[in-house]
C-alpha cells in the first residue's frame, strides 16, 4: 500500500524552439494542458507500476479540478483523501525547449491549503511497512507532520526533495528514503559542482551517518544510491528526449511501487530508471508515464 501526500495541478505547457533567456520573448510552437502536480504524478506512476495507491491532497472548485483528477481516477487511484476547497486548483506554467529541457513556475492554489490534520489522517490508515510518499509542493508543516506520524507508526517514508525549499534539509532528515536530483543534492549539502567521485563519497558519508537510503538522479548519467552500506549505480535507456517534464516523478513512483512489491533494491532502482527514461519520450507529465508492461519489457 502506498499513500501519496502532495500536490495536484493542471499543467499549462508551451513548447518553444529553445528556452528564453531572462527578459527575452521567443515564439511558441505549441500549447497543451495536462494533469500534473508532483504528488499526483507520483501517485499515477505508482499506480501504473502496479501498486495500490491512495492520493491525499486538495483541488479547488474550478474548471481545472475535474481534469486534474481524471487520469488518477481512471487508473483506479483512491481519491477519498482529496479535499475540494474554495479557490483555484494548483497550476504549473511550463516552457519546454526544443532539446526537451524545461522551465516551470508553480502556483499553489488549493495545494497551499493542505494541512497537518490531513497529514495525520493520511498516515492513520497505513500499516507498519506501508509506504508514504511526499514532495515539497504543499506546506512544509503538513509535510513535517506526515513524516513524524509515519516515523511513529513504522510507515516507510519516501521524500522527493523537489521543488527544493528552505525547509528541505530539515524535512529530509526525517525521511527513511530521500530522492534528489544532482542540483538538489548539491544545494542540500552546500557543495557546488561536485565531481562524480566526490558526489559518491559524500553520498556514502551521509548514508553512514544517518542510515537513510539516499538516491541521486543524474539525468542521462543514470542514478546513484546509498543503501545497506553499499553504493548502487544504474542507468536508464539511451534516448532522445522529447519532454523531461514528469520524468523525475515517474522515477519516484516506480521506485516506491517496486519496493512495495518486495523486489530487490537494485531491481527497483533499475525499473524506476527505465520508467523515467520512457517518460521523456512523450509530452506532458501524466500522459508520459509508462505502463508497467512497457517498463518491464525493457528492464
Amino acid at each position: 500500500m502506498i499513500t501519496v501526500f502532495g500536490s495536484i495541478n493542471m499543467d499549462l505547457v508551451a513548447t518553444t524552439p529553445r528556452l528564453p533567456s531572462p527578459g527575452e520573448t521567443v515564439p511558441g510552437t505549441g500549447f497543451a494542458t495536462a494533469a500534473g502536480g508532483k504528488g499526483a504524478n507520483q501517485a499515477l506512476a505508482a499506480r501504473r507500476a502496479g501498486a495500490t495507491v491512495n492520493m491525499v491532497g486538495a483541488v479547488g472548485q474550478d474548471e481545472f479540478a475535474s481534469p486534474a483528477l481524471d487520469l488518477l481516477e481512471r487508473a483506479g487511484t483512491d481519491l477519498s483523501g482529496v479535499a475540494h476547497v474554495e479557490g483555484p486548483t494548483g497550476t504549473a506554467l511550463i516552457l519546454v525547449g526544443g532539446d526537451g529541457e524545461n522551465m516551470i513556475a508553480v502556483v499553489p492554489g488549493a495545494n497551499g491549503t493542505v494541512n497537518s490534520s490531513q497529514a495525520e489522517a493520511a498516515v492513520s490508515s497505513l500499516q507498519p511497512g506501508d509506504f508514504l510518499m511526499l514532495q515539497l509542493e504543499v506546506p512544509a508543516d503538513a509535510v513535517k507532520a506526515a513524516l513524524v506520524a509515519a516515523k511513529a507508526k513504522g510507515v516507510r517514508s519516501v521524500l522527493n526533495t523537489a521543488p527544493l525549499t528552505a525547509d528541505a534539509a530539515e524535512l529530509a532528515a526525517l525521511a527513511d528514503i530521500v530522492i534528489a536530483n544532482e542540483t538538489e543534492f548539491e544545494l542540500l549539502t552546500g557543495r557546488e559542482t561536485l565531481e562524480p567521485s566526490a558526489r559518491e563519497a559524500l553520498l556514502m558519508e551521509m548514508h553512514g551517518k544517518t542510515g537513510q537510503i539516499l538516491i541521486v538522479t543524474l539525468g542521462a548519467d543514470g542514478v546513484i544510491a546509498a543503501q545497506g552500506g553499499t553504493l548502487h549505480r544504474t542507468k536508464g535507456l539511451k534516448i532522445e528526449p522529447v519532454d523531461t517534464v514528469g520524468a523525475g516523478d515517474t522515477f519516484c513512483g516506480y521506485l516506491a511501487a517496486s519496493l512495495d512489491s518486495g523486489v530487490s533494491f537494485d531491481m527497483a532502482l533499475r525499473r524506476a530508471a527505465v520508467a523515467g527514461s520512457l517518460a521523456c519520450l512523450t509530452a506532458g507529465a501524466q500522459p508520459s508515464i509508462p505502463l508497467a508492461a512497457d517498463v518491464d519489457a525493457l528492464t
